[in-house]
């Protein structure tokens, strides 16, 4: 999808109070300096160095836990990139999220996927959406015992966690192995390119720092996975209306600093452009009307959904409104 195209996808169809409050947001003279996006780079990039280098100062519990925070916070930049920041010239903007630090997917695949994401009038939807959670009536009739338990389990606060990203990341790469087996090499390149940095990546980890890469995998990297899918467990559901089917979850500093604000989904949703420190100053200056807007889908932070959804499955994995 070229950029034109994704920006003109990810208008959404604003009221007229919505684009006059976004010419406003605009002209602030934050939106053009971009300083706090430029702040995040210099301190996710140099806080994962950092950790590395000071590893054994730190000790491996301390040092694990900010490993864990940088990689699942510099996923969060990821996408702050591939919404067009700092700068307006994407390329550049790709050089700050390229280096595989999380691991399990390539910059531009998730670029791609995110982008196609955002047309909200196939939110949730399978096969159309691209971050569903759901599968169609069709596929379940078709899956044996094991699978549906495996994605009911992930319809658990505490399953997202655990198996959540076993499932996103098997997916990506049985699908870049079907590829060429199908005669479709189109993103070959991408893949080829990331495995290459990742092995890069990997041998500095375990050369230059002494930390062992399988260690890397699945002591630091799966759990930033599983960090990030916090966010994204209840960040959609089925629903008529479009813009009913995306939350607005009131999330303590903590996540809202980790998420960089996502968590206020709907606001994201309609001004996709909007840099995530304005984010907040949007959603509260018309508070009631967004939670109207999003049919009552409002959530008061993530200790909510973990009490009420830790093994409760929040909905099922089926579709409910899919055709025949």
């Amino acid at each position: 999808m070229t950029t034109a195209v994704a920006k003109e996808v990810c208008t959404n169809y604003m009221d007229a109070a919505q684009q006059q409050q976004m010419r406003g947001e605009r002209g602030r003279w934050l939106w053009l300096a971009e300083w706090p996006t430029w702040l995040l780079i210099v301190v996710i990039h140099g806080g994962w160095l950092a950790t590395m280098a000071f590893w054994r100062e730190l000790g491996t519990p301390a040092a694990t836990l900010l490993m864990i925070w940088w990689c699942a916070w510099y996923m969060s930049l990821q996408h702050e990139l591939i919404h067009g920041h700092p700068t307006r010239w994407p390329t550049l903007n790709r050089l700050f999220g390229t280096v595989p630090l999380a691991v399990w997917y390539p910059y531009q695949l998730y670029r791609d996927s995110h982008l196609r994401h955002h047309v909200d009038f196939h939110l949730t939807m399978p096969a159309l959406d691209t971050e569903s959670h759901y599968v169609s009536p069709a596929t379940w009739a078709g899956m044996g015992k094991p699978l549906r338990q495996l994605l009911w389990f992930n319809k658990t606060f505490w399953g997202r966690l655990l198996v959540g990203p076993a499932i996103a990341i098997a997916s990506a790469w049985i699908e870049a192995v079907r590829q060429p087996l199908r005669g479709d090499w189109t993103q070959a390149h991408m893949w080829l390119r990331h495995v290459v940095m990742l092995a890069a990546l990997l041998w500095v980890v375990e050369a230059a720092f002494g930390v062992s890469a399988l260690y890397y995998l699945l002591a630091i990297s799966y759990p930033a996975q599983s960090l990030v899918m916090i966010r994204s467990y209840y960040e959609h559901r089925p629903a008529e209306h479009h813009k009913q089917r995306i939350v607005l979850n009131e999330a303590g500093f903590v996540f809202r600093l980790l998420y960089l604000n996502n968590n206020f989904h709907l606001v994201h949703h309609d001004f996709p452009s909007l840099p995530w420190y304005l984010l907040p100053r949007v959603y509260h200056a018309r508070r009631d009307a967004y939670i109207a807007r999003s049919g009552g889908f409002y959530v008061r932070g993530y200790g909510e959904l973990m009490r009420r959804f830790g093994l409760t499955p929040v909905d099922a994995p089926v579709h409910p409104h899919m055709p025949e």
